[in-house]
């Protein structure tokens, strides 16, 4: 019976730590050596590979692959001369010669992905060896259009205005974040994005239920891959307030009532009595002047009487 030595615990905790260390330098080796490359719908981009062939060799002593997705076989290369290329990225591609950069012109939204470089040298008396493989990931950018803002009112009332407010933008790559700001502060859309695959463009649309008392600006921006689209628009809320009417009460119509009746009764009452006050008063001045003919009449009969009587 052998006994194995017993390794101290210290020991294999130095042990477990040193292997640690090792797979976390591995892990971040492999994620350096990841590049990411950005480019907008339209625009000529070159996706860089690990390796530059040096002077004194040419492209003949070499293999090299460029592949999308690790199936996808965009061009291919062996003994300086082109052995496959994909027929979406024809009159598109081409492979710099010393430094095995992929160049793709008039970037669409497809050409979004993972591109890999596999370099072989190639060796007479051995098997080719692969000198280098390095992942590019490429991004590619569509921008949206310009946000815009429509606001319909659904309920109006004296004190308050209830809006619906709708921003929407649409033709833009990848897919994006909608955000906001009421009044400089952060609001949040209900969004929803719209796509007929992962690799086509996005329609973005968002809704906000706002209750107004006053005036307020609104901001709606698209954010996309470092970029970003905004619209700002000032709601005014609506001046919509009718004040009903007040029926008057029944003690304000009684009184009145009883003011207009008394107002009928005097102007009767003086209706049939200021005429009989009226003719009273010019009958008294026609009496006046009978009675003075009469003196008048009287007078001369009595002066003859007196005439008479001093004649005899």
């Amino acid at each position: 019976m052998t006994c194995l030595p017993v390794v101290p615990p210290a020991l294999a905790l130095r042990r477990w730590l040193g292997f640690g260390l090792y797979v976390m330098l591995c892990l971040s080796l492999g994620y350096a050596l990841e590049k990411e490359v950005k480019s907008k719908v339209g625009e000529k981009v070159g996706l860089p590979c690990c390796h530059e062939i040096p002077s004194s060799e040419s492209l003949h002593n070499y293999r090299v692959y460029w592949q999308k997705n690790t199936t996808e076989v965009v061009l291919a290369y062996a003994e300086g001369k082109m052995i496959s290329k994909h027929e979406r990225y024809e009159n598109r591609t081409q492979m710099d010669s010393r430094n095995l950069t992929l160049w793709i012109s008039a970037v669409e939204i497809l050409d979004n992905g993972s591109y890999q470089c596999v370099v072989q040298h190639l060796k007479s008396s051995q098997n080719p060896v692969v000198v280098c493989d390095e992942r590019v990931t490429f991004t590619v950018i569509a921008d949206f259009s310009k946000p815009n803002i429509t606001a319909e009112v659904s309920t109006n009332t004296c004190e308050s205005t209830e809006m619906v407010v709708t921003c929407s933008s649409h033709g833009g790559f990848p897919k994006p974040k909608i955000s906001g700001a009421l009044n400089n502060k952060s609001v949040v859309w209900n969004a929803s994005c719209v796509s007929e695959s992962s690799l086509s463009p996005y329609n973005v649309t968002g809704k906000l239920l706002l209750n107004m008392t006053k005036d307020v600006s609104i901001t709606c921006s698209i954010e996309y891959n470092d970029f970003a689209k905004s619209t700002t628009l000032l709601l005014r809320k609506t001046n919509y307030c009718v004040v009903p009417t007040v029926p008057p009460s029944y003690n304000v119509i009684t009184a009145s009532s009883i003011i207009i009746i008394i107002f009928f009764l005097a102007i009767t009452l003086l209706a049939r009595y200021l005429p009989r006050h009226v003719c009273s008063h010019c009958c008294k001045p026609q009496d006046s002047v009978e009675e003075g003919v009469k003196e008048c009449t009287k007078l001369p009969l009595s002066s003859k009487g007196t005439s008479k009587t001093s004649s005899l």
